[in-house]
């Protein structure tokens, strides 16, 4: 083999493992169907004590020309692969303490949401993914292995669920900044 071919075997083989890996956590055909031409913004992992969690990719619609950031204001998604079995009640409990720590106060809203995200988030194992799917105003839906768990119409517990991962508080800003395709912070 020459050196040319060897070269170009090993780009092939890079961008083979490149669309693996972005397909782990690419967006099932429900969600596809609902907002066809979104397309992947960026990608990353969450470890938490150097244990990995999840891959998570964030799908948004195209952006504007000139580089005038992500169109957040319009439907995008969030696609989770996760890489431990984690219960629905822990994921719904960090959930729900992550939106308090970005600032929600209002005890009544949260235990009022609580039970939507019950029907949301259900338990995962490896290699299982979630897919929340954030329409800006009006609420959000959400899809386990491409079946739909539930659709929440209520904008501000979407808003304050999707900011656990895109509010400049997060607490990952690292992977914040790799969804949104930004050089790390």
């Amino acid at each position: 083999m020459t050196r040319a071919a060897g070269l170009r075997a090993l780009a092939l083989a890079s961008l083979l493992a490149f669309a693996a890996e972005a397909g782990a956590v690419s967006l099932p055909r429900p969600v596809t169907a609902t907002a066809g031409g979104l397309q992947m913004a960026g990608t990353g992992e969450m470890r938490w004590f150097g244990i990995k969690l999840y891959d998570a990719a964030l799908w948004v619609e195209a952006p504007p020309p000139g580089g005038a950031g992500l169109p957040l204001d319009k439907p995008y998604a969030l696609a989770l692969r996760y890489a431990r079995s984690i219960s629905g009640e822990a994921l719904v409990t960090a959930s729900l303490e992550e939106i308090r720590r970005l600032g929600e106060t209002n005890e009544g809203r949260l235990a009022r949401w609580k039970p939507l995200l019950e029907k949301a988030l259900p338990s995962v194992a490896p290699g299982e993914t979630l897919v929340g799917l954030h329409e800006p105003g009006r609420g959000a839906r959400f899809w386990h292995e491409g079946r739909l768990t539930a659709r929440i119409d209520d904008a501000e517990l979407a808003s304050a669920f999707f900011a656990i991962w895109l509010d400049a508080r997060t607490r990952e800003p690292a992977l914040r900044a790799r969804l949104l395709g930004q050089p790390r912070p």
